[in-house]
């Protein structure tokens, strides 16, 4: 090849490149409800495309399933086409010379596994499954089905108040996840075929910093019903069913065994990311609907428990998952080592530990974990995060790893606990690991697996474990309540196993998840409890979505919330985020394309199940 056609090839796959950045921007932004087989015929053609030509089941196999897929999608196919669509995709993932026949012809027989009941609609029915249809990508993914188009569109507006009205149709904490939320909306923005997803979150935290959440007036309670609910738990879950289950007209008491309010969300996340003041507004809020009676520093035990669902028409438990889960290695009881709840509940009570010139270990690589990190940094702490992958399988935000690198820690990745080297005075002094290297993918990871490098010593004078969270269960299987490796078992109506007037919800229930999937589930819990009582309340927020304006379709960057500089903000607890300006948070709420509007429309819901 000459010098002239290996410049025309490099301008050509440099055109073929910039073409295929739209295929990849279509895949990310593939809708929810989006039929399965559809997905897995376009996949399919794409990797015929693909192929050289050079070996059969690759360049004869490939076209073959690939038509035989659109059989099934047009609703033609029979049992038999079934069955030749598996050999054609077996015969090319075990035959084909390169990865390209290899993984098309996997790809199909994951779909056929994976969606064998959408296939077998597909065939038996002539029709998709109930399950399928498209619906506005960011209120589905979003757990608590927030109208995101609509309070976009308010903010944009300048009607900051009416957004957050908005947002508290379906979740009182807009505070909250204004500043905490992973933000699931923003994953299939359809946003991303133009430029980049909207930044949600961001525009959430301007419209509540426009309007505080605990001056924007709840909705008024509905006529009282005389059924009374007992809550325990006063955490995101279960605030959140006193919420709408008083707006409904319910009498709600709420029994929490700390004396403040919040759950992990005063007690897990630190002021850094979540000022203590910002959460007291949506709680306020919140206690101001209806007929709410807290009953706080009152745990709970399983004789309470006995007289609460007898006295109450319906009980809900919400008690998060504020256990820890240790190493299981001899020692962990020594002095300097701590779990990740005992610091980061130690902070939120006020109570500040002093690592000054010490050298803290972090154990793990979730968002508990960097939290733990950037809080030991804002202590005094020299801080060095341990984890047995690599950086790049952290369950963390990226955004929290790069956080936590800026302002100074230490990242020690492919590296397993095994051991706790301790002194003679019974304080820790340092963390024996055992290197690890990359192994086959487990899970959708590659597992760590040990590698032929001696064990290392990492010094340490405070160890923080950050390897997950347990649900205290014992008074309440005490009580009755049916628990699998402690969380409670509980049907997707979130009504407790054998049980008809106890429910269980949030991260008790799921093991610990996220903020707004713990609100969902006290959003469900309410509707599903008002049914339970015979009820089938709707409520009225007292705010519309205004009308949408034409879409603007010109690529325009995405405005990323800033942050205070790392050398400043690792020395206090004062927020690190700032935020939006009116003109960036017009910008941003202009790129919104109304897909409530101009897409296939909203969700609507009855008694829902969680899932």
């Amino acid at each position: 090849m000459n010098r002239l056609s290996i410049e025309a090839r490099a301008v050509h796959d440099g055109r073929l490149r910039s073409f295929l950045d739209r295929f990849e921007r279509r895949v990310a932004a593939t809708p929810p409800g989006t039929c399965p087989v559809a997905v897995a015929a376009t996949l399919l053609e794409a990797s015929a495309a693909q192929t050289c030509g050079k070996c059969v089941p690759c360049r004869d196999g490939l076209p073959q399933a690939a038509a035989l897929l659109r059989r099934v999608l047009a609703c033609r196919a029979d049992e038999a086409d079934l069955a030749r669509l598996r050999t054609l995709a077996e015969l090319a993932r075990d035959g084909a010379d390169c990865a390209i026949g290899w993984e098309a012809g996997d790809a199909v027989l994951a779909a056929l596994d994976e969606f064998a009941d959408e296939f077998a609609s597909h065939v038996e029915r002539r029709r998709c499954t109930d399950a399928v249809g498209q619906s506005v990508p960011c209120e589905t993914d979003c757990p608590a089905h927030v109208n995101v188009p609509g309070y976009l569109a308010l903010a944009s507006a300048g009607d900051c108040a009416g957004a957050v009205a908005l947002i508290r149709k379906d979740n009182p904490f807009p505070t909250a996840c204004a500043f905490v939320c992973e933000h699931p909306c923003e994953t299939r923005c359809r946003r991303q075929l133009v430029d980049a997803p909207l930044n949600i979150r961001g525009i959430k935290r301007y419209a509540v910093d426009g309007a505080a959440a605990d001056r924007v007036p709840v909705p008024a309670a509905l006529p009282p019903t005389g059924r009374r609910i007992a809550v325990v738990g006063a955490g995101p879950s279960g605030l959140t069913c006193a919420y709408f289950a008083a707006l409904m007209g319910h009498e709600v008491h709420v029994f929490e065994g700390r004396t403040q309010l919040g759950g992990m969300m005063r007690f897990g996340i630190p002021a850094y990311r979540f000022p203590r003041e910002r959460l007291d507004e949506d709680i306020a809020a919140i206690l101001r609907a209806g007929d709410i009676t807290v009953h706080a520093g009152e745990p709970v035990g399983a004789a309470a428990l006995e007289r609460l669902a007898a006295d109450f028409d319906a009980l809900y438990v919400a008690i998060g998952a504020h256990g820890a889960k240790t190493l299981r290695l001899e020692h962990e009881d020594a002095v300097g080592i701590f779990s990740a709840v005992e610091l980061l509940g130690a902070v939120g009570e006020g109570e500040v530990p002093d690592f000054t010139g010490k050298r803290v270990v972090v154990v793990g690589g979730g968002n508990v974990a960097m939290d733990c990190a950037r809080t030991a940094v804002r202590c005094g702490g020299e801080v060095t995060v341990v984890y047995r992958r690599r950086v790049a399988d952290m369950t963390a935000l990226p955004a929290e790893v790069e956080a936590a690198l800026a302002e100074g820690v230490e990242m020690l990745a492919l590296q397993a606990p095994v051991g706790l080297e301790i002194g003679t005075d019974g304080a820790v002094r340092g963390l024996v690991v055992q290197p690890q290297m990359v192994g086959p993918v487990r899970g959708g990871r590659p597992a760590p697996v040990p590698a032929a490098k001696p064990e290392a010593v990492i010094p340490a004078d405070v160890v923080l474990v950050a390897i997950g969270q347990d649900v205290v269960s014992d008074p309440f299987e005490a009580f009755g309540m049916a628990a699998d490796r402690g969380r409670f078992t509980a049907d997707n109506f979130l009504t407790a196993e054998g049980f008809s007037n106890v429910f269980a919800g949030g991260d008790c229930q799921t093991g610990p998840a996220t903020v707004i999937r713990a609100i969902a589930a006290g959003k469900v819990a309410a509707r599903n409890i008002d049914a339970y009582l015979g009820y089938h309340h709707t409520l009225d927020c007292g705010v519309e979505a205004p009308p949408a304006a034409p879409n603007r379709r010109v690529p325009t960057g995405r405005v990323d919330v800033p942050e205070r500089p790392a050398r400043e903000r690792a020395r206090d607890f004062a927020a690190c985020e700032e935020a939006m300006t009116e003109e960036e948070a017009a910008q941003e709420c202009g790129r919104c394309l109304r897909c409530d509007v101009f897409g296939c429309g909203s969700m609507e819901g009855g008694r829902i199940q969680y899932v």
